[in-house]
C-alpha cells in the first residue's frame, strides 16, 4: 500500500502540471504567430486575378439588382497598412498612401480602371479590438 502524498509532492505535481500547460500556451501562440505572419505574407505578394473585370462586374451588378449603391470589396487588419490604418481612421486624403500589398494593387486597379467610369472607392476602419484599429474595410461605391 502506498502512502499519502506530501504537501512537497503535492506542490512538485503542481508545478510540472502548470509547466505543461504553459508549454502548450506558448507552443500554441506560436503556431498563431507563424500562421499569421504567412497569411501576411501570402496579403503582400498575392496579384489581382486575371479575370479581375469580369469578376468585378458580375459583384457589382449582383450588388445592384438588389438595390444596392455600394460593395465591400476586401477587408484586411490594419496592421496591414504602413500606419497601422491611422490615416484611414481619421479620413486622410492621402490613406491611398498606407496601402501595402494586394490592397494597395487593388486601389491601383480602381484608380486606373474604376475612377474614371466614375466609382468611388472607400476604406474604413471597420473593428476596434481594444480601441484601436482592427480591420480595415474597403467599400466600392456607385450611383
Amino acid at each position: 500500500m502506498s502512502g499519502i502524498l506530501s504537501p512537497k509532492e503535492l506542490s512538485l505535481i503542481s508545478s510540472a502540471a502548470d509547466d505543461a500547460l504553459m508549454a502548450e500556451e506558448r507552443k500554441e501562440r506560436e503556431k498563431k504567430a507563424k500562421q499569421m505572419k504567412e497569411l501576411q505574407e501570402a496579403f503582400m505578394s498575392q496579384e489581382l486575378h486575371p479575370e479581375v473585370r469580369d469578376r468585378v462586374n458580375q459583384a457589382v451588378r449582383r450588388a445592384a439588382e438588389q438595390g444596392h449603391t455600394q460593395l465591400q470589396v476586401m477587408t484586411f487588419p490594419a496592421s496591414y497598412c504602413n500606419d497601422h490604418g491611422r490615416r484611414i481612421n481619421t479620413l486622410d486624403p492621402a490613406w491611398p498612401e498606407s496601402l501595402e500589398g494586394f490592397a494597395k494593387r487593388a486601389y491601383e486597379f480602381y484608380d486606373r480602371e474604376m475612377r474614371p467610369l466614375g466609382y468611388k472607392l472607400h476604406c474604413e476602419i471597420i473593428s476596434f479590438p481594444g480601441g484601436m484599429p482592427g480591420d480595415v474595410g474597403m467599400f466600392l461605391k456607385w450611383g
